[in-house]
């Protein structure tokens, strides 16, 4: 339930007039489920999303079934969903997956990347160098076909396994996806370990490096509760693309110590409050939350979703 006038907006100048969410929920949120989600749940998610006014809505992965059992009906799912006036972009980690992705009419895919050799060992079994070369194909060849590339980047600011992460090894591999042809960029904090500080320096790296913060995008996690901080960090530096994930759902299948994205509820508040448009329902997109979470047989951690909904009403 909204209360009318709140938040107040009060825009800043350092800040953009808009800002893109691209909507992960769907794919990175629902493939941590223990759970499998029926698809027609996904499909319907989906379009509740794009109804909310997302236009940007990751879908799902065209991974091998083995890996990510919950995201195993990619085929079945996507061609349900097609004909929604949105963006849905979709995950491919090598060739096969995205045969299996264009064969189906995909216009936007994205591979998935590491700043890392431990997670690129965990996730991938490969070096980051030998991942990079698997992707190098995948990437040119979707942009033969006039695909949209998004590059993924892993443990851009911290790794369970090797502690902080260099910001010129992170920049080594940004730059590498950008020359092989990747469209846009996410730097994720996977782990949830950033701080706006961390962020501010990894961005005028980038940017001293000849990465804009227009190619990029941000996807934090809020491990440590940083994760709105670090967005208004990256914001002020001029990102205007930010990962969120509907009701805060997902994490990392291969970072055990990895929580939830940072929830696109809560972050449309904060943008609301700061005069930035997004063009989302709030009132819609929380129903939607809401929805997915009695789907999931548990309450949303969304903030947002709580109060808006009155969740922690009802639970007590």
């Amino acid at each position: 339930m909204t209360v009318p006038g709140l938040p107040m907006a009060v825009p800043s100048r350092d800040l953009p007039t808009r800002v893109r969410i691209h909507e992960v929920g769907a794919r990175d949120g629902l493939q941590n489920e223990k759970a499998t989600v029926p698809t027609e749940v996904k499909a319907e998610f989906i379009r509740r999303l794009a109804d909310a006014g997302l236009t940007t809505i990751e879908a799902t992965s065209f991974v091998h079934p083995k890996w990510v059992p919950q995201l195993a009906d990619a085929e079945q799912l996507f061609p349900m969903v097609a004909d929604l006036p949105v963006a849905l972009p979709v995950l491919v980690p090598n060739e096969r997956g995205l045969d299996r992705a264009l064969s189906l009419g995909a216009r936007r895919v994205a591979v998935f990347a590491s700043a890392t050799e431990s997670f690129a060992k965990a996730n991938l079994n490969r070096t980051v160098d030998e991942a990079l070369s698997m992707f190098e194909p995948v990437v040119s060849r979707a942009k033969s076909e006039d695909v949209h590339v998004r590059g993924y980047l892993s443990m851009c600011f911290g790794d369970p396994w090797e502690g902080a992460v260099p910001i010129p090894q992170v920049v080594k591999v940004c730059k590498a996806l950008l020359d092989m042809g990747c469209d846009e960029l996410s730097l994720g904090d996977t782990i949830g370990v950033a701080t706006p500080g961390h962020v501010v320096a990894l961005l005028a790296a980038l940017d001293e490096a000849g990465v804009p913060p227009t190619a990029l995008g941000v996807h934090f996690h809020d491990t440590y509760g940083q994760a709105l901080a670090n967005t208004l960090a990256a914001l002020q530096q001029g990102v205007t693309t930010v990962d969120a994930s509907a009701g805060g759902l997902g994490g990392c299948p291969y970072a055990k110590s990895a929580t939830g994205n940072l929830a696109t509820e809560d972050l449309v508040w904060m943008l609301r409050g700061l005069g930035i448009d997004t063009g989302i329902d709030l009132g819609r997109l929380v129903a939607t939350s809401t929805w997915m979470a009695t789907q999931l047989g548990r309450p949303s951690p969304s903030r947002t979703v709580r109060a808006l909904s009155h969740e922690d009403t009802e639970e007590h």
